[in-house]
């Protein structure tokens, strides 16, 4: 399992010239779930999206005692453009460490490397699987377990699972969130980056991040793609094969027709066949999952809409149904402790 207690704070935020705050959603997870440790965001130009953090050049940041510059930025493909090498070579110069969740291994790559052995800066790449991971076995392991999927990418799976394990936190419930893509790594400090797993050890990287554990435990799993995404669904069933979910929640974004990005010919499935999907998969390492709730993003709906639409499919569902956001996730905990 990756760990990043080696990171030094506070950080400094790298938007590039992201355009779309999905682009930049590694960032502003640091920063929505980790204020503390953000001394400031550093863009290529005024037209990149803004954390509302303090703008910062790479002088400025490690003057003010900066420890560490994170690529915060999560496009299609994850690659590294030339343009930003100079500026990560200047970073290292400054003395600060640099962390990325890229697919890029910029640690990889020569001119950065050769920065990092001149400077002694470390270069953190977070989507380096461990190694010797083993092939699922779909054996039973003790403990709980909750995983969240998705209609779509970038629905608020990660999001909803990291306000599920804080709210049973709060509760006394012993829980553990299990990160497994950069953003929720980052955040977290530990997890395995699943997408960048080799296919035939997908599942069995799951179960290494989900261990047997007490009776009592709950593992919280962030999920990854969508079954439905005609380019990421092979990450989900490798991690709901994996994880052996007690219990599902459902993240979708209200309003989304179609698959986010260049995928507007693939339309998002309704929730019915979305749940049944899900389940079916699931059930086939552990047949008796359970649907525990449905996590939504209604950020494109005024509160009273959100508030009667979230009403309406509850009563369709019969499942709690929340926005971490606006509601909180304290309905489906509580729905979760009667039912699993």
């Amino acid at each position: 399992m990756t760990k990043l207690t080696e990171l030094r704070k506070p950080y400094l935020l790298f938007l590039g010239d992201a355009i779309k705050a999905t682009d930049a959603k590694t960032a502003a997870g640091i920063a929505y779930w980790r204020p503390d440790d953000c001394l400031g965001q550093f863009r290529i130009n005024e037209n990149t999206v803004s954390l509302d953090l303090a703008d910062m050049s790479v002088k400025e940041a490690a003057a003010a005692g900066c420890g560490t510059f994170i690529v915060g930025l999560a496009p299609v493909g994850g690659g590294f453009p030339e343009s930003w090498v100079s500026i990560c070579v200047e970073v290292l110069e400054a003395g600060m460490d640099i962390a990325s969740g890229l697919h890029t291994r910029i640690g990889e790559i020569p001119d950065i490397a050769a920065a990092a052995e001149r400077t002694g800066g470390l270069v953190v790449d977070v989507r380096t699987p461990p190694e010797g991971l083993p092939c699922g076995t779909g054996r039973k392991r003790r403990g709980k377990r909750l995983l969240s999927v998705g209609t779509d990418c970038c629905v608020g799976k990660m999001y909803s699972t990291l306000a599920i394990d804080a709210e049973m936190r709060r509760r006394g419930i012993n829980s553990t969130f299990r990160a497994t893509g950069q953003t929720g790594i980052l955040i977290q400090g530990s997890g395995i980056a699943v997408d960048a797993v080799v296919s035939d050890f997908l599942s069995g990287a799951t179960e290494v991040l989900s261990p047997e554990n007490t009776d009592d435990h709950w593992d919280v799993i962030e999920g990854q793609g969508s079954l439905f995404h005609p380019a990421y669904a092979g990450v989900s069933l490798g991690l709901l094969h994996g994880a052996q979910a007690d219990a599902l929640v459902l993240c979708h974004e209200l309003g989304r027709l179609s698959v986010d990005g260049d995928y507007a010919d693939f339309a998002i499935p309704p929730l019915d066949e979305a749940i049944t999907m899900n389940l079916s998969l699931a059930s086939r390492t552990n047949k008796d999952v359970k649907l525990v709730g449905l996590s939504l993003n209604s950020s494109n709906l005024s509160e009273d809409e959100a508030l009667i639409t979230m009403a309406e499919l509850e009563d369709i569902h019969k499942v709690p149904v929340v926005d971490p956001v606006r509601t909180g996730v304290a309905k489906l905990i509580d729905f979760l402790e009667k039912n699993t």
